[in-house]
């Protein structure tokens, strides 16, 4: 019997076999390559996802058959260079996703190409320091040296040496450094009484994230007025360090283990405590609900955490649901044009920013979930920067028409990047400049705090 069509069953993921020394076979990987690029040419539903499959595509159609097989092997790595791992064409559109008989898994084969691209020396030093976010954010929160860094990077030269020497894009938005790190001005939780909820624990360890931490401490401090409000006592972990994402999408899995080693034992103490880990970035918490848990499928500790972590609002929305969060909101926010980051919609937890903004009277809300294109360290690089404002275009246009009438008052996204990345596109499409405000500081702003 042959295998049907497409499936009716919620996708399914395997555990990744990264320590498995077959993992980095080449030619066991371009083997599977060659499967899934076949079924992807015969297929063609994920070409408006991103740069990935048009450049497939191009290779097949260009060829010398007009099939896969003429397509050199070795150009295959132009496909692998324009995954940057959002993995919505496994959870939004590819039908042959396990169980599936045909267990095609387009985005971990691509992390396994790039572990082996890594594993082989042919990525650059200028790739690794743009994902070593921890390196990045040593100087914030030094005054003298963070007004310099942040003066020297909106100059021309400076972009023009950072392009030549670290190759991001000299058009690309680049974030400031925090005159004072969040970890460092967070004020201590009150001492609120815990109550759990049916569906919430009623404490929360906060996992500050890099960004957070060190770019933009306003969206921590956020969090943490909103929580105070709802007399949810909060700490943040006493340690951290990144959440290994920018490592995995350079395929350097081993950077990505000595990260785990150091944030699982700290994080793991809070989720065996009952406390809910928040991590405001999609990635970083989608890293530890995900991620993770697949390159470590029998580490308790691991699976804890994973169990125990929380985007912002997937916790807000459950704490409404138990008839535990505040609605007391005075302040109306107008037209927000939001947008659900790819990372956020793999997390399966539905459209919860949505709900609670929508749940603000005077506040109307056009939510859009097409990719902006940031993905990361793909939307500053300069082979990249260009391909990520061409595949967010659509958004922008979109964002910039709100139901409502004219232009929002404000759009707003999970991903701090990718908000960033949204208003710059608004700028370079002549698009307008309605304010950029992460949801955390509608919420806050919706309080009156």
């Amino acid at each position: 019997m042959g295998a049907r069509e497409g499936s009716l069953e919620a996708p399914t993921r395997h555990p990744i076999d990264w320590k498995n020394p077959a993992f980095y076979d080449e030619k066991a990987t371009f083997d599977e390559l060659e499967r899934i690029f076949d079924i992807c040419h015969g297929c063609r539903r994920c070409v408006s996802l991103c740069g990935a499959f048009p450049t497939l595509f191009d290779l097949v159609d260009e060829g010398r058959t007009g099939e896969l097989d003429g397509v050199d092997r070795q150009d295959y790595w132009k496909v692998v260079d324009q995954c940057y791992l959002c993995d919505l064409c496994y959870m939004t559109k590819c039908p042959y996703v396990p169980p599936h008989a045909w267990n095609l898994d387009f985005p971990h084969t691509m992390l396994r190409a790039k572990a082996i691209k890594f594993r082989q020396g042919k990525v650059g030093r200028a790739e690794r320091f743009l994902a070593s976010t921890d390196t990045h954010g040593r100087f914030a929160g030094i005054p003298v040296v963070v007004q310099a860094v942040n003066a020297a990077s909106h100059t021309r030269p400076a972009r023009a040496a950072m392009e030549d020497l670290l190759g991001v894009d000299r058009a690309a938005w680049l974030p400031a450094l925090a005159t004072r790190r969040f970890r460092s001005a967070a004020l201590p939780s009150r001492d609120h009484p815990v109550v759990d909820g049916a569906k919430t624990p009623g404490k929360v360890a906060i996992y500050a994230t890099c960004y957070v931490n060190y770019n933009e401490p306003g969206i921590g401090h956020d969090l943490l007025k909103v929580l105070d409000h709802n007399q949810v006592p909060y700490r943040l972990v006493s340690k951290e360090q990144c959440c290994g994402m920018p490592k995995l999408e350079l395929g350097d899995l081993e950077g990505v283990d000595r990260l785990k080693q150091a944030n699982i034992p700290v994080l793991a103490r809070y989720a065996r405590e009952g406390w809910a880990i928040v991590s405001a970035v999609p990635s970083c918490t989608l890293m530890y609900k995900q991620e993770l848990p697949l390159m470590y499928p029998d580490d308790a500790d691991v699976q804890a955490v994973k169990a125990a972590m929380w985007d912002p609002f997937e916790y807000l929305s459950a704490r409404r649901r138990d008839g535990l969060l505040r609605t007391d909101f005075g302040v109306p926010l107008g037209k927000v044009s939001y947008h659900v980051p790819c990372h956020g919609r793999v997390q399966n937890i539905g459209r919860k920013t949505e709900e609670i903004l929508k749940s603000i009277p005077g506040t109307q809300v056009a939510t859009h979930e097409r990719c902006s294109g940031h993905a990361g360290t793909y939307g500053v690089k300069k082979g990249t920067h260009q391909v990520a404002m061409k595949i967010g275009k659509p958004l922008f246009r979109k964002m910039a028409e709100h139901p409502a009438g004219g232009a929002p008052d404000v759009v707003s996204s999970d991903c701090p990047l990718g908000g960033h990345h949204i208003a710059q596109g608004f700028e370079a499409n002549g698009l307008g400049t309605p304010e950029l405000a992460h949801p955390l500081t509608l919420v806050r702003r919706a309080y009156g705090l």
